[in-house]
């Protein structure tokens, strides 16, 4: 359990900081015979499980190794091509790692841009008016908690659905981020936050906040 990552949103609806503090490491390894009963594809340079689940193996899983080496894209880090590899009844039976893929900062930022508008539906569907939005969003994996500040900002943390203390944890890290983003003579609003400290001191809180929640079970 703990805290996986850090997401700040500016007003506009765009990606300013992420920081990934712990992501779980999913992997699971195989023997496969042929035919391969899972069917693969080619997205974004990495070969991803489109159909078929078994052992742990899920949709969107990517392909890591094949018999220990490591795949990148469609090849394989002796050059050959893991396509061809896969389709050739010799080749088996084969040793197959598959992982959840690691997002890229393309995807962050996608899924920023897409949590802007739902925020927004949010507030407009409440029965009450001038309803905050989405503060907590619940799943059986995973929990986000959202801190909008009066400027517009929005403050995000996942963490693991059983972590405590996570509205406090989020006004902690707006201060940080007034102390030391919005007093930086460097930054402007609206822009990225690359500052040291920031970083810093963002790490030591999150490393804090860890050690409180598994203090308090």
């Amino acid at each position: 359990m703990g805290i996986y990552g850090v997401y700040i949103v500016s007003k506009s609806g765009g990606l300013i900081f992420n920081y990934d503090y712990t992501v779980p490491k999913i992997e699971t390894e195989q023997t496969f015979g042929y035919p391969l009963d899972l069917k693969l594809s080619c997205e974004n340079n990495r070969l991803l499980v489109s159909f078929g689940q078994r052992d742990n193996i899920k949709v969107g899983h990517v392909l890591l190794s094949i018999n220990g080496v490591p795949v990148s894209g469609r090849k394989l880090e002796d050059g050959k091509d893991a396509i061809e590899m896969l389709d050739d009844i010799t080749n088996y039976p084969l040793n197959l790692k598959f992982g959840r893929p690691k997002m890229t900062i393309n995807e962050k930022i996608f899924l920023a841009s897409m949590f802007y508008p739902l925020f927004a539906i949010a507030s407009q569907l409440s029965p009450e008016p001038r309803s905050s939005g989405i503060e907590t969003l619940e799943a059986d994996t995973f929990k986000l908690q959202c801190f909008q500040t009066l400027t517009g900002v929005k403050f995000m943390v996942i963490a693991d659905p059983t972590h405590v203390g996570l509205e406090q944890l989020l006004k902690k890290i707006y201060e940080i981020y007034a102390d030391f983003a919005l007093k930086n003579p460097f930054y402007s609003l609206e822009m990225p936050i690359r500052c040291e400290l920031f970083d810093t001191n963002l790490q030591a809180l999150l490393e804090q906040a860890d050690k409180n929640n598994i203090n308090s079970i």
